[in-house]
């Protein structure tokens, strides 16, 4: 555009003022137009943030917690539930292999002990002006796609035109909505430039994350994004797809011609030579064969299992390791998700009875051996979660939505809600007590059956789909208590196909599953396919449907965040919006990963604070290995 206008202004000082005027005209008008650009201040980085400055300076050797003399070689081996008939991770299409992504770079990548950081990876520098309205990536010529091709700013380009157009519905829309234009402006360097009336602080590192395609190969093999695909991926990273039993396994191999495997930001990661899934069809079936050596890795989701069942002999004479590693990571917002599209549960009374009879307190005791914590907040075990009483900032951006009637005056005078609690008794008779007096209030009274039923003769019924039989421990008691306020409740079993279709668009066959809240640590314009109306209908996020034009509005408000404070603010407030509309029945997380293990790997001496990292900061320990070999453990 500048050379345009560059142009435009030669042509009309050269008709006004004839050709030797002209010229001396033009030096000054370059000129004047070269201290114009000098006063725009750019910023030239290594990295961004979104609030303050980056932990690590340009010249740093490796991330911190890395050990970055770890040796390359071996396999990690873990498990995956279900099955996969798909290589494409992209689409709302089939059942994606785990870890389908893997061998696809972005142009920035984050790191594991700073939130609101992304770091070049693809890039060498980036480029952008304060108010952020744009972003110039410098990629590094030296990128090099798995197949020894060359990754270009015409791929990134590419990529963003995928994705924008075939991408995820509820992503594209929202990407859509940032973006102004993408230009090439030479092999190796490109610009995204963001659109007015859109907060830009978070556009430079979503369009940095955007995975990058070889335009070449994706075209060659006629892929479409949108489809179920069995053709892998192509892309920059250090794994590459190696070959599957579709439905039973996956390997990934480690590419020994990576291009960034001697950067800073990789030294001491992407250790191992294999990365291996096995599925199984439950978690019961997948814990005997990690007794029986299948796969070698293991993170234990089952408190249960994890209080009880690691006695085997493996175990016992060391050669298998049960260890419990600390975790600062925000909580994952796992729940019961209602499904908000359903008559009979868009009343948030009936919702808010229906999980007074989810009895935690009784679940954690007598099914979980004490080992969790309730989870109360969309944002919980971070500074952004709501508490008591709305602050003064809080109220300030929650007025404005009660005095045009989005929001009940409540919100400002009563504390954030909190999950229930219950007592000692799996049933707990106060809160049948609340509930009822809820169900009544909203029309379902009992009838001589014990039923409840409306005005209209409809009985009250509330279906569970689940695909984890190690679930129903959890869920029938909670039936029983949902039976016992005159609800029709049952649990539906079935297989991960079928839980996949009815809980996706176009279906929403369910009316509760277990499902998560989804939130990030600095939230951002992702909250739009979590929480906002526009999306509701066809997003994989925002599973319950939710429309709030209050939630929509204090999205707005989190992206157009200026500072951390008030951000935190803003996320507060939203926080505590969502959970009065109790679309969920929060259930539990635990601050630290249980991890199971042949004694064959080695992990850094301190586990970042937000990520595990097994597959890229572990490794294989040759010489622990054949130990195990030696004693008859490994085959």
């Amino acid at each position: 555009m500048r050379k345009s206008s560059q142009a435009m202004a030669s042509v009309a000082v050269r008709r006004i003022l004839g050709p030797v005027a002209a010229a001396g005209a033009l030096i000054l008008a370059l000129a004047a137009q070269t201290i114009s650009v000098r006063a725009e201040e750019v910023i030239v980085s290594h990295g961004i943030s979104t609030f303050g400055d980056l932990k690590l300076p340009a010249d740093f050797t490796h991330l911190p917690y890395v050990n970055p003399d770890a040796p390359k070689g071996g396999e990690l081996s873990q498990w995956a539930a279900g099955t996969f008939d798909s290589l494409n991770p992209f689409s709302a299409k089939g059942l994606a292999a785990a870890g389908s992504s893997i061998m696809l770079e972005s142009i920035l990548i984050g790191t594991a002990d700073e939130i609101g950081a992304s770091y070049c990876l693809l890039c060498s520098t980036l480029e952008y002006p304060p108010d952020r309205s744009w972003v110039i990536f410098n990629l590094r010529p030296e990128v090099r796609f798995s197949d020894g091709t060359p990754l270009t700013a015409e791929d990134v380009k590419f990529s963003y035109e995928t994705f924008v157009s075939k991408g995820l519905t509820d992503y594209r829309t929202v990407l859509a909505q940032q973006v102004e234009s993408v230009e090439v402006l030479n092999p190796h360097r490109v610009k995204f430039t963001f659109k007015d009336g859109f907060p830009k602080r978070d556009l430079p590192q979503e369009v940095g994350g955007l995975p990058i395609l070889s335009k070449a190969y994706y075209t060659a093999k006629n892929m479409d994004l949108e489809e179920s695909m069995i053709t892998p991926h192509l892309g920059s990273g250090p794994y590459m797809f190696d070959r599957m039993d579709i439905g039973r396994s996956i390997i990934y191999r480690r590419n020994p011609d990576y291009w960034g495997k001697d950067l800073p930001i990789n030294v001491g990661q992407n250790n191992f030579d294999t990365l291996r899934y096995e599925y199984f069809a439950d978690g019961n079936a997948a814990f005997e064969g990690f007794k029986a050596g299948v796969y070698r890795f293991r993170i234990e989701n089952s408190s249960k299992t994890w209080a009880e069942l690691y006695n085997f002999p493996a175990v016992q004479n060391g050669h298998v390791v049960k260890e419990t590693l600390p975790s600062g990571a925000k909580a994952n917002g796992q729940a019961f998700i209602f499904n908000l599209r359903r008559p009979h549960l868009q009343d948030p009374r009936v919702r808010q009875a229906i999980a007074l009879m989810f009895n935690f307190e009784w679940s954690n005791q007598t099914l979980f051996y004490g080992l969790y914590s309730r989870i109360n907040s969309i944002w919980e075990n971070t500074e952004m979660a709501a508490e008591g009483l709305p602050t003064p900032e809080e109220a300030a951006l929650l007025k404005p939505l009660v005095d045009e009637g989005l929001l009940p005056a409540s919100i400002l005078t009563e504390p954030a809600v909190m999950a229930p609690t219950s007592g000692e008794r799996q049933l707990d008779r106060a809160n049948l007590r609340k509930a009822s007096a809820l169900l009544d209030e909203a029309g379902w009274i009992v009838g001589e059956d014990g039923r409840r039923r409306n005005d209209k003769g409809e009985v009250l019924k509330l279906e569970f789909l689940n695909a984890n039989p190690q679930f129903d421990r959890v869920i029938s008691p909670y039936v029983e208590n949902l039976i016992a306020l005159g609800i029709d409740a049952r649990l539906e079993n079935v297989d991960p196909a079928q839980y996949e279709a009815r809980t996706r668009n176009p279906q929403y066959d369910f009316d509760i599953i277990t499902d998560g809240a989804n939130s990030t640590y600095f939230s951002g314009p992702e909250l739009k396919q979590f929480y906002g109306s526009e999306t509701a209908d066809v997003s994989v996020f925002n599973t319950m449907g939710l429309k709030s034009p209050a939630v929509d509005r204090l999205i707005d408000v989190v992206i157009s965040a200026h500072s951390r404070e008030e951000l935190t603010v803003a996320t507060k407030a939203l926080d505590r919006v969502l959970r009065a509309e109790r679309f969920w029945v929060p259930q539990w997380y635990k601050a630290e990963h249980w991890v199971a293990y042949f004694d064959m790997y080695g992990h850094p001496d301190v586990i970042p604070p937000y990520a595990l990292g097994q597959n890229s900061l572990w490794w294989y320990d040759a010489e622990k290995a054949e130990a195990l070999r030696a004693a008859g453990v490994l085959k």
